[in-house]
């Protein structure tokens, strides 16, 4: 007779057999499967390891180009800006390559009259019709003429013009429409002072207003007009109303450049907005506006101080490795 203990038995085999079933199968296919996927981690241990060595080659690579432009910097820097005065206006994005561009600077021996940045509540849409464009019309000095100023409601084209004519000598701009003006061999003491317009004391009162209203910070005070103003650049905003942002800063170089000579100094001319790139796109601009787009590198470094020789002997001219780009490095300056 059937009972249950005989059916428990033979459920008890039947699932007995299936596991003994499972581990001999698992037992014949584990051998093929263990030794491919072991062939296929060893593969890809290997391929990761030719990648590492490579990514280790090509960085020591960039540490050995770092290391010759710094080590050739002073060959071809020295001297070649001595007597010049360069002022620096940094944009937001822009502070972590300030330095080694003002070092380069320096190495070629240009004086720089001061270094200030605009904070980013300049370039905020925010302001530009309403406390920026009072602070305009009231900073403006006896010095300066109102009405050469942008007549129109836009803060920043206003603020740019005014901050242009505080910031660069009055003759620097006639530059622009005569190449042999201001040659490479005049000193800082050619500059009529006569011509300039604006006295330190209106040149101070301009800045300390924006600076107390926290549009810019003066990091080095500014002691004097400069022949050539180097604009500093990050990468472009990303916000939302990063259009607006990114047209700013184009429309503050337009101003600087037709107050006098602007060379802007930017890291990379990729993205929409990139301010490298706004200048060499426009038909004016690249006319006006020496450009250099890797200055976040020793070797850009280096061009935005053989750049600002040039542009100061009259030469206008776009450098670095990006679209646009004329060659890696200006010419040598001759002493």
């Amino acid at each position: 007779m059937i009972n249950f203990r005989y059916h428990v038995v033979s459920l008890t085999a039947v699932f007995l057999a299936l596991a003994v079933g499972l581990v001999l199968g698992s037992t014949v296919l584990n051998g093929p499967m263990l030794d491919a996927l072991e062939n296929r981690v060893n593969t890809l241990g290997r391929d990761n390891s030719q990648l590492r060595e490579q990514v280790s080659f090509l960085e020591e690579e960039v540490d050995r180009e770092h290391e010759f432009a710094a080590e050739a910097a002073p060959m071809l820097l020295t001297e070649t800006l001595t007597g010049r005065d360069v002022t620096l206006v940094v944009l937001p994005h822009g502070e972590d390559y300030v330095d080694g561009v003002a070092g380069m600077l320096e190495l070629a021996g240009a004086e720089l009259t001061g270094q200030l940045t605009l904070t980013e509540k300049f370039t905020h849409p925010q302001h530009r019709l309403g406390e920026l464009l009072d602070l305009a019309h009231r900073a403006v000095p006896d010095g300066v003429d109102a009405d050469s100023l942008p007549a129109n409601s836009d803060g920043v084209e206003t603020s740019a013009a005014l901050l242009a004519a505080v910031l660069l000598a009055a003759d620097g701009g006639a530059e622009l429409g005569d190449p042999e003006a201001l040659g490479p061999d005049a000193d800082a003491e050619d500059v009529d002072e006569s011509a300039l317009g604006v006295s330190d004391d209106d040149r101070s009162g301009v800045l300390s207003a924006y600076a107390a209203q926290d549009y810019l910070v003066q990091d080095e005070p500014v002691s004097r007009a400069a022949e050539l103003v180097v604009v500093v650049a990050g990468l472009p905003d990303s916000d939302t109303d990063a259009d607006e942002r990114n047209e700013a800063s184009l429309m503050t170089v337009r101003q600087f450049a037709e107050g006098g000579r602007v060379l802007v100094a930017g890291s990379g001319v990729a993205g929409d907005g990139n301010l490298v790139t706004g200048v060499r796109g426009d038909p004016e601009l690249t006319e006006l506006v020496t450009t250099v787009d890797n200055a976040s590198t020793p070797q850009g470094q280096v061009a935005a101080g053989l750049a600002a020789a040039a542009r100061l002997g009259g030469e206008v001219g776009h450098y670095g490795r990006g679209d646009g780009a004329e060659q890696l490095l200006p010419d040598p300056v001759t002493r």
